[in-house]
């Protein structure tokens, strides 16, 4: 991995995608970009995507950085700029079990998602909505995978290197190596 370029971290939600960049971030000492903080307008608005895509390219218009985050229609953007992508593809129940824990934790807490935001998650959106992040992330599991492997063998990710990451383990062994 060429540890002065430019990493994108993308896996399904609740995989820890964001604890991941962060330490990859700090060990590589380069910036990390959470999509999710372009992302989320307060009150859980969404942006017109024209704003987050300009947010994004600024975000990332100078070299050394770990970015987490899907938004699979930023990935011209994104695929342009970077160099390795680092896929943490977990079991589901493993991803489900995460997810609950960290929503468990920022409930109880209350923290602020993303500093101005006022964005936090609560019982109601996390256990009882159609919005839910655990409902999202058992949506979208199987169809994240299909399209993740499917961009680890095309042309158009042919400049990517890729790194696949199926396990807590494999995670920490591969951050030991750098």
């Amino acid at each position: 991995m060429n540890e002065t370029g430019n990493i994108c971290v993308i896996g399904t939600s609740g995989t820890g995608k964001s604890t991941i960049s962060k330490q990859l971030a700090d060990k590589l000492q380069l910036r990390h970009i959470e999509m999710d903080s372009l992302y989320w307008l307060p009150d859980w608005q969404e942006p017109a995507f024209p704003v987050f895509l300009a947010k994004l390219d600024a975000a990332t218009q100078q070299d050394g950085w770990v970015m987490d985050g899907n938004y699979s229609r930023a990935n011209t953007l994104k695929w342009a700029r970077a160099q390795t992508v680092v896929w943490v593809d977990y079991s589901l129940p493993r991803i489900l079990w995460q997810a609950t824990q960290r929503a468990i934790r920022r409930i109880i807490s209350r923290q602020e998602l993303w500093p101005g935001s006022g964005n936090r998650e609560s019982f109601r959106l996390t256990f009882m909505s159609k919005h839910s992040i655990l409902l999202w992330s058992l949506k979208t599991f199987r169809s994240n995978r299909k399209r993740h492997q499917q961009w680890m063998h095309s042309e158009q990710c042919a400049h990517l290197q890729f790194v696949h990451l199926r396990s807590p383990r494999q995670v920490q062994a591969w951050l030991d190596t750098l």
